[in-house]
């Protein structure tokens, strides 16, 4: 059954931390489905999302929903007991990628070079610079929440007296966090679409790093394809692919990078739902590689009905 003859129910929105930039995604995919003349319903997933897709009696799912369900598989979960084909990555793999811990750990296991880190769990552990000594850690330091994408409740923490405060910050985003060093180098971005390497993207932010507010709000650079020698970006690429693989991702991921002044490759995490906005990273790099937005968009879709989920 070709595209045009299939119901596409376009899931954003949602109730997590990156809901308006989900909604942002969604309106832009909203947009490439008309223009490609495809049939969709926009759904604004909630609660009552499994009955809507039922009584849509929709044939495809197209995930542009940020963190939260979209990408810690439970959406995917659903889909798959509907039977109905959806993009991006299954259940295990975007739980795993979603899971900053869990997927640092499935990274090792593959011998993929990431920045040393330690985890932190909530409740009533004493929180203060002193972990941070029991560690052999020192700032400049990020701390992350486990399962938020977006940059959502990061702290780059250059002073150990603004530790304590960032775990705390980290720690409302859920009960483990992420203490990981710092490695200087330049922000590198590789695009993954149907077992492929695109391309990528070197990003330079005005800001200390690549955080919320230069994702969507502007005054960041994009340099395409990145400043690196032409071997270190071959490597990049097949390192990024690598990590993809790692955690059994399919459809379009995006692999976030740091190429540091050895040219040594660190992989930071694979985002298994890359945004789709007016200033998003993934749309860039696909142009690189021939494709506007609306054929990515039809290139998704397309993986999602061959891509072994229906």
């Amino acid at each position: 059954m070709e595209l045009r003859n299939r119901k596409i129910a376009l899931l954003m929105g949602g109730t997590s931390a990156e809901r308006e930039v989900s909604l942002k995604s969604g309106a832009a995919v909203s947009r490439a489905l008309n223009d490609l003349g495809l049939d969709h319903v926009d759904i604004d997933a909630d609660s009552s999302m499994c009955r809507t897709l039922m009584e849509k009696k929709v044939d495809l799912a197209f995930i542009a929903l940020h963190g939260g369900w979209g990408e810690d598989g439970a959406i995917q979960g659903m889909l798959e007991i509907l039977d109905i084909p959806y993009t991006g990555s299954d259940v295990l793999s975007s739980a795993l990628a979603m899971d900053k811990e869990a997927s640092k750990i499935m990274f090792e296991g593959h011998d993929i070079k990431i920045p040393p880190y330690f985890v932190i769990r909530g409740g009533n552990v004493r929180i203060d610079e002193s972990m941070l000594r029991d560690k052999g850690f020192e700032p400049p330091l990020f701390i992350k929440p486990a399962t938020e994408g977006s940059s959502v409740g990061v702290t780059f923490v250059k002073e150990e007296a603004r530790f304590s405060e960032a775990v705390s910050e980290a720690l409302k985003y859920g009960e483990r966090v992420i203490v990981e060093r710092y490695i200087k180098g330049k922000e590198v971005q590789i695009g993954i679409l149907g077992g492929k390497a695109l391309g990528g993207v070197e990003v330079r932010p005005s800001s200390e790093f690549y955080d919320y507010s230069a994702k969507y709000e502007g005054g960041t650079q994009y340099i395409l394809p990145p400043e690196i020698d032409e071997s270190t970006y071959a490597k990049a690429k097949n390192i990024a692919l690598g990590a993809h693989k790692a955690l059994g991702c399919s459809g379009a991921t995006r692999v976030d990078l740091i190429v540091d002044d050895k040219n040594d490759i660190y992989v930071l995490e694979v985002n298994t739902i890359p945004g789709l906005t007016e200033t998003s990273l993934l749309p860039k790099i696909a142009g690189l590689a021939g494709y506007d937005f609306k054929g990515l968009v039809k290139e998704m879709l397309v993986d999602a009905i061959s891509g072994g989920k229906e």
